[in-house]
């Protein structure tokens, strides 16, 4: 049985709970519990049944899940939580609304934050020498070399609204201003660590300084004006450059376009070789070796079509099957399946040059399905195929394989299936016009809400700024 992630911002009682549970259902006899039991350890005790709940969660012991909770609790920020709007009648209150104002939290991140923030400086401008994290964010490099010589112990001092220190601030922040690649110099070499970070509402892949240069992400927020000099600086000083958010923030976790240049510099300073870095030491288990997370963007570069991107890790003597991490979004297909079935011909070509293993005829099935072909195919075939990926048709839409859909269901495919999103919701955020009125037409429900955010097939294309396809919607409610 495989192991399981444990819940986002997860808490110690939690784990009591399911362990008492746990230790209760073996003694019932209950059959996925004693399973549960028989796969991990024995169960006869309270002791026993935290065991099993460590080691299904992928520790070792109770006292490291323990440990591990314990990191995640110290590390753990909420920034996309804090609110905006609230009184500025204190020098305190305004600045830390100017930080809010000024940098990235993954949250409701709006270039008009920016704005505000800019406008509050120009209504208050003391507010930049508020104190040394306003002086990082407002780009003032004298005040920042004063505020440290007067105290060194500022450049790793958390502090502001966030809990951060003064370097990330600096590298999530996202005005327009110089001096900051000096500022963070000068941290560094004031005892600042490179390898800053913090724990999104307590995951387990850190935002790191590194991870704020680059931004991109869920949102696809812009990156720092200097990501590339501010980013070599970073590594320079020893951040270590197996940096997860990074990957995904500039991979599966962004839309496109995509460039290659986070990937080209995090290689160069070493990303898939060494021990992970402290950050893996932290989060032992819960976060990707180096080698998982070239793997991991091996499979994303091939479902993305991404040739330069599989050329550079390949190039790093990365296993063309390693399915890394088993990202759920990739469904536990390898890079050569998803080649295969999405037709990127060249990937395919260099990944069986470097020993990939061919595909099976349930992959060959997807793979005919994708190019719009109705293939016979005997029910038994079928029924692996639906059981093996039933979220086929969510990717086809996202790529807008219009063609695909009716081969989707003519065979059974349910074409409003829901995994974080539907097919129809794909189609929309994509901007996949004649895949939406396909889906329509074939008897989708535009107005079937995501499981995460609630949205219908019209909030998922203005989130998208889809225009052409939020038109259409609308049309379509006011025809009803």
């Amino acid at each position: 049985m495989p192991t399981r992630n444990l819940p986002n911002d997860p808490h110690l009682d939690h784990l009591r709970k399911q362990a008492k549970t746990l230790l209760k259902q073996v003694r019932d006899g209950d059959r996925d519990a004693v399973a549960l039991a028989t796969e991990f350890h024995p169960v006869q005790t309270l002791a026993d049944a935290q065991l099993v709940i460590a080691r299904s969660y992928g520790f070792p012991s109770w006292p490291r899940i323990v440990r591990h909770l314990e990191l995640v609790d110290q590390y753990s920020r909420s920034p996309h939580r804090q609110e905006i709007g609230g009184p500025l009648d204190t020098p305190d209150q305004r600045a830390d609304e100017f930080l809010r104002l000024s940098t990235l939290h993954y949250g409701e991140d709006d270039p008009a934050r920016q704005r505000s923030a800019e406008q509050l400086l120009e209504q208050f401008p003391e507010v930049a020498r508020s104190n040394i994290y306003t002086m990082a964010v407002a780009g003032e490099l004298d005040a920042v070399r004063e505020a440290l010589v007067a105290d060194p112990w500022q450049a790793r001092e958390e502090g502001g609204p966030y809990r951060w220190q003064p370097l990330l601030y600096i590298t999530y922040g996202r005005l327009d201003v110089p001096h900051q690649v000096d500022i963070a110099r000068l941290f560094l070499e004031h005892g600042a660590d490179p390898n800053a970070g913090y724990l999104w509402q307590g995951l387990p892949s850190p935002f790191t300084a590194l991870t704020g240069a680059f931004g991109r992400g869920e949102g696809d927020q812009p990156p720092h004006r200097d990501r590339v000099e501010l980013a070599r600086l970073l590594l320079d000083a020893g951040a270590d450059p197996n940096d997860s958010q990074t990957m995904y923030n500039c991979g599966p976790g962004c839309p496109p376009p995509y460039d290659d240049v986070h990937l080209e510099l995090l290689l160069e300073y070493g990303l898939g070789r060494g021990d992970g870095g402290p950050w893996h030491e932290r989060m032992t288990t819960a976060h990707p070796t180096p080698r998982e997370l070239l793997e991991d963007e091996l499979v994303f570069a091939s479902s993305a079509g991404l040739l330069h991107r599989v050329e550079l890790v390949l190039a790093q003597g990365t296993d063309p099957d390693g399915r890394g991490t088993r990202h759920p979004g990739f469904h536990g297909h390898r890079a050569y399946e998803f080649a295969t079935v999405l037709g990127y011909t060249e990937i395919a070509d260099l990944l069986r040059a470097r020993g990939a293993a061919p595909v099976d005829e349930v992959h060959e099935l997807f793979a005919a399905i994708m190019c719009g072909e109705t293939p016979a195919a005997g029910p038994e075939l079928v029924a692996r195929a639906i059981r093996r990926n039933p979220y086929l048709p969510i990717r086809a839409a996202e790529i807008g394989r219009s063609e695909a859909l009716e081969p989707l269901q003519r065979l059974g495919f349910d074409l409003n299936v829901v995994a974080l999103s539907a097919p129809i919701h794909q189609a929309a955020i994509h901007g996949h016009l004649d895949t939406v009125k396909k889906l329509i037409e074939l008897g989708a429900d535009p107005e079937l809400r995501d499981p995460s955010y609630g949205g219908n097939a019209l909030g998922w294309a203005e989130h998208g700024q889809q225009q052409a396809v939020a038109d259409y919607l609308r049309g379509l409610s006011r025809g009803r």
